[in-house]
């Protein structure tokens, strides 16, 4: 009997391998390149070496321009029978041109010149000189001075006569009686300030009240004012209008016979 155990691995040694079992990927490789080399060869030795030679075109539509001899394109135009054309009987005469020579500017005779006379010369400012006396004038190198004396315009200071003035909405209606209510210069030696009067006026024009609103600060003034006032007429309106009547005095200076004893 054999002591060794039964259940022991067995190993199996591998022999060396065979040559003829396969090929490598190197050799394939090799193989496909000489494979295609031959192929090249051949198609280069056994080709035909030919020049292509274009095929020659027949029968291909061509495109040709007309010239103004042809009959059909003449029939086209709308002016045929309506303006001269260049084959008519009267076209041969007009339309050539004559043969213009053109003039030569060169010359060959010397210049002509006038003749001069010495003699003449300044002859006509002479005469002019003997037929033309001018006065003399003497030379003044430091002359009078001119003297002037300026013009100042005096005016007026105070108003040569009283004024009226009609402002606010009397202002846009016309004064009818303005002649008659023209206010007078009053006597006095001191300036006199405006009388001013607020008046309301009807439809028709007339003066339906007065009221003093500043003072001139003289009785006689501001009376006469009121009086004037109430006087006026004005053109006719739709509605009542109110405005002011300022009145402007100029001042008369007092003497002995003017002298109001009213207004002192």
């Amino acid at each position: 009997m054999n002591d060794a155990p039964a259940n022991l691995p067995t190993f199996r040694l591998a022999g060396p391998k065979l040559q003829g079992e396969g090929w490598s990927r190197r050799r394939w490789l090799t193989l496909i390149a000489l494979v295609f080399a031959a192929h090249i060869a051949f198609i280069f030795a056994l080709g035909e070496r030919k020049q292509i030679v274009p095929r020659a075109v027949t029968n291909a539509p061509a495109l040709e321009l007309a010239d103004d001899s042809d009959a059909l394109l003449a029939l086209n135009d709308p002016a045929l029978f309506a303006l001269p054309g260049p084959k008519d009987s009267a076209s041969a005469v007009w339309l050539k041109m004559p043969d213009v020579t053109r003039p030569s500017f060169r010359f060959t005779e010397p210049p002509g010149w006038l003749p001069l006379s010495a003699e003449n010369l300044g002859a006509a400012f002479q005469q002019f000189m003997r037929t033309n006396h001018f006065a003399g004038y003497p030379l003044d190198f430091k002359p009078p001075p001119e003297l002037s004396e300026p013009v100042v315009p005096v005016e007026a200071v105070f108003p040569q006569n009283s004024t009226l003035q009609i402002v606010g909405g009397l202002a846009g209606r016309r004064l009818l009686n303005e002649a008659e209510i023209q206010p007078p210069p009053l006597p006095d030696n001191d300036v006199i300030a405006p009388s001013k009067v607020q008046a309301l006026v009807d439809a028709g024009g007339n003066v339906v009240s007065v009221v003093l609103l500043e003072s001139s600060g003289l009785a006689v003034a501001d009376n006469t004012a009121l009086e004037l006032a109430r006087a006026a007429r004005f053109a006719p309106a739709d509605n009542l209008t109110i405005g002011r009547l300022i009145f402007n005095w100029r001042t008369i200076p007092m003497t002995a016979t003017n002298v109001n004893p009213i207004a002192h």
